[in-house]
């Protein structure tokens, strides 16, 4: 069994749902990467730049790292090509194509040379018609689940990405190796930030 099919076994929901474990593995892989020698597995030279600007575009460089200082868009890549079956990974593809497409009919150039502003506005834009995941219940979608768009699969895997670092995990998440005491009934404004694991 080579890599990637592994990958697609662990998967228990739409290629995403992997072991902690996994993912933090393939998180921390993908940050030991060098920019200046990383090959895109999944995406072309120029169609990585444009993946990359939208990683950056949903979670900017704020107080905190943003998803290109992260290498969320490495992971992205990694994540298309590592856990995505040919159907889904043709659907990417094709859903690139329209990306750019909108970007010209908005603008008439390509998202990298796009300002903030008309990135949010073609993102918002994409937001709206592209499709969602189907609800689930325990791991199980629920109805049959239509082919998840191109925008709709970066921001998902730069979602999984960033809050699966080990910066964002320790840093920004309460994080705890050994959890502590369980207290079941305190307020909520007692418990502060959400858990990392």
């Amino acid at each position: 069994m080579n890599r990637r099919e592994a990958f697609k076994n662990t998967a228990l929901l739409l290629g995403v749902t992997l072991s902690g474990s996994t993912l933090t593995a393939l998180m921390q892989s993908c940050q030991k990467q060098s920019r200046v020698d990383w090959q895109p597995k999944f995406f072309t030279p120029e169609q990585a730049a444009v993946v990359s600007e939208i990683c950056e575009t949903i979670l900017p460089k704020t107080e905190t790292p943003g998803a290109k200082d992260l290498k969320v868009d490495i992971f992205v890549d990694l994540m298309i090509n590592e856990t995505l079956g040919e159907a889904d990974q043709k659907h990417v593809r094709e859903g690139y194509e329209k990306f750019v497409a909108t970007c010209d009919e908005m603008f008439g150039k390509s998202f990298t040379k796009l300002s903030e502003e008309e990135r949010k506005e073609v993102l918002t834009r994409v937001e709206k018609e592209s499709n969602t995941f189907n609800p689930s219940v325990w791991g199980s979608p629920l109805g049959e689940q239509a082919p998840v768009d191109f925008y709709r699969r970066v921001k998902q895997f730069t979602l999984v990405g960033y809050y699966t670092s080990e910066y964002i995990g320790k840093n920004v998440l309460v994080y705890d190796p050994i959890p502590g005491e369980q207290k079941g009934c305190i307020p909520l404004s007692d418990v502060g930030n959400a858990w990392s694991l």
